[in-house]
């Protein structure tokens, strides 16, 4: 091997973790959303170099966070984006978790410095829970923006979004009373992401997690919001997606079984299923997170 060739293995270490709250990646935006009134938090390790190294910090209106996406330990070269059409494209032309080296990068709003440079407080961002950060670098507009350069399909994906939405998304009477539910007994509420999602595109499609119902449950379409799901239909000459009901993402033996407190929204999904009983995963296959494993696999999905 050269003097020049990379090495083999690299060493990184988290300098902090992310506190967003979001434990799903359903939660998280694929990009923030600066309207938002959101306040996330980045907490450094608990050693007094690191927070040494915040200073000065503070008068930085924004920051770059380069970190890990923790929850894949795999990577493809060719990825389908949730964004635009059903289209394979190669995974360096996108944002895509599946890297050879799952590093994410981020620029995210810098709302001050507290706890004598040991905590961060943060606009939006797209980090769940957890996220480990390897380091903060400021973000600087006279070398980081470039507002005139193209970004190649994402333009057009672009252009097409900033159209009003094509589809006007409803909820049937099953739908509504269950979305109350959840959001006055549990504080879930995922209908603002299901409506951006279905009012663009309710079309089938594998990274979005929208799929067909086999007819033998009634047909429809079905799509996966973090722990939960909602059922749907689609008339295309009326522009109307129609949200017929809403279930868990996982079927009352996986919330039972052991290790199932890792399951997001397990209390919630629990007593849904005790209320509405037929809402258990209609389809053969089930929805695949934290501590889904069927008695049959024998390991971890």
């Amino acid at each position: 091997m050269s003097d020049s060739a990379p090495a083999a293995t690299l060493t990184l270490r988290p300098i902090g973790f992310i506190r967003s709250g979001k434990g799903v990646k359903f939660q998280a935006r694929h990009q923030p959303d600066e309207r938002e009134p959101e306040v996330n938090y980045l907490e450094l390790l608990p050693e007094a170099e690191l927070a040494l190294a915040t200073r000065d910090l503070a008068g930085f209106e924004r920051v770059w966070l380069l970190w890990w996406f923790h929850r894949n330990n795999t990577w493809r070269p060719t990825v389908i984006p949730p964004r635009g059409p059903q289209k394979r494209r190669g995974v360096f032309a996108t944002r895509s978790p599946h890297r050879p080296n799952a590093l994410g990068l981020t620029p995210v709003r810098l709302l001050g410095v507290e706890a004598g440079g040991r905590l961060l407080r943060l606009g939006p961002c797209d980090l769940v829970e957890g996220t480990p950060v390897f380091d903060i670098k400021p973000y600087v507009p006279a070398y980081d923006a470039f507002p005139g350069a193209k970004a190649g399909w994402i333009d057009e994906v672009d252009a097409a979004e900033r159209a009003a939405p094509r589809f006007e998304v409803v909820l049937a009477p099953r739908a509504t009373e269950q979305a109350a539910w959840l959001r006055e007994g549990h504080g879930v509420d995922f209908l603002p992401r299901l409506r951006e999602l279905l009012g663009r595109d309710p079309a089938p499609h594998r990274t979005r997690r929208i799929r067909r119902v086999p007819t033998e449950h009634g047909g429809g379409l079905e799509i996966g919001c973090g722990a939960w799901r909602a059922l749907f239909v689609v008339d295309e000459a009326a522009a109307r997606v129609t949200v017929t009901g809403l279930g868990p993402g996982y079927p009352g033996w996986q919330l039972e079984r052991e290790g199932a407190e890792q399951v997001p929204d397990r209390a919630a999904q629990r007593a849904f299923l005790a209320r509405w009983p037929d809402s258990e995963l209609p389809l053969k296959t089930v929805y695949r997170g934290p501590a889904a494993r069927s008695p049959k696999e024998g390991k971890q999905a």
